[in-house]
């Protein structure tokens, strides 16, 4: 059976934007979609015996649910008349739940509070993005005075890791079918630049670090071309720091794709720091592809 392409919904207008970019996303890759709204009985685990008229209260809550789910999946046939439109309705914790559909999906999708807002991604979609399995996971957060069109770039982190070649490989791929240029970003320093500016008098090897730098990118995108011959590539190597790099590259992206290596001073944070930093403010769709894929 075709793997779907899975997104979260949650009546909010960050997750209606995320179905409209997964029903897009699912009929350009020819795959299902699923619509899944996860319920969690409020008073699960709180309250010591059942509820008077309980069983007539989860009745109607999804029946009420499932007619919404309904007119939510007509609204995705209007963009794709054959698109397969499937609706679930499980109970749990969102993120297990989610996860555990994730396992066997093409794409995860989910919605992200605007840009603007000054808000960090919701527990459950930053708690989705640090699993070390399951689809990748786009987060569609717009906050765009007016919208790119759909052949803007898409922008792709590159390190030359095992895991940016998995986001290297997705880019390809996307900006493929959507007949978008692709801007592969190589940041060859992790420190500000003021440390540099108050020791000009080093003598540092800088032709040399950026030949490095080079090496690295041309290394990362080697081969795909032959797979792409479509893709236009456009390559950016910087001193910048990678989030700042890519952010300003995402400003008139279609996508932004970034592979999460769980780096930091905290192994347990699964989520790399320059994964979430464009995840919480890019202002275009960000792609996150995980060590475990």
């Amino acid at each position: 059976m075709s793997k779907p392409v899975v997104v979260g919904f949650d009546f909010s207008e960050s997750s209606r934007r995320a179905v409209r970019w997964a029903t897009r996303e699912a009929v350009s890759r020819r795959r299902p979609l699923l619509l899944v709204y996860v319920i969690t009985w409020p008073f699960e685990g709180v309250t010591v015996g059942p509820l008077p008229g309980g069983d007539d209260v989860l009745e109607h809550l999804q029946k009420g649910l499932q007619h919404q789910l309904g007119v939510l999946a007509e609204g995705c046939r209007e963009i794709e008349p054959a698109l397969e439109v499937r609706s679930e309705l499980p109970f749990g914790d969102p993120v297990e739940e989610l996860s555990t559909l994730a396992a066997q999906a093409e794409l995860l999708v989910l919605g992200g509070a605007r840009v603007d807002s000054h808000s960090v991604l919701g527990s459950t979609s930053a708690e989705l993005l640090a699993r070390r399995s399951g689809a990748p996971v786009v987060v569609v957060r717009e906050d765009r005075e007016r919208p790119v069109p759909a052949s803007a770039p898409v922008v792709v982190g590159v390190d030359g890791s095992a895991t940016s070649e998995l986001a290297v490989g997705f880019a390809y791929d996307f900006a493929s079918r959507h007949d978008c240029e692709l801007a592969a970003v190589h940041s060859w320093s992790d420190l500000p630049l003021d440390p540099f500016a108050r020791v000009r008098g080093w003598k540092l090897p800088w032709n040399e670090v950026r030949g490095d730098a080079d090496e690295v990118l041309a290394g990362a995108i080697a081969g795909w071309g032959e797979h792409y011959p479509d893709v236009v590539v456009r390559r950016v190597v910087t001193p910048e720091r990678p989030a700042e790099a890519l952010l300003r590259e995402a400003r008139e992206a279609s996508l932004l794709v970034v592979g999460s290596h769980g780096r930091g001073r905290i192994r347990r944070a699964l989520l790399g720091s320059v994964s979430h930093a464009v995840a919480n403010r890019a202002p275009c769709p960000v792609a996150v592809l995980r060590a475990g894929r």
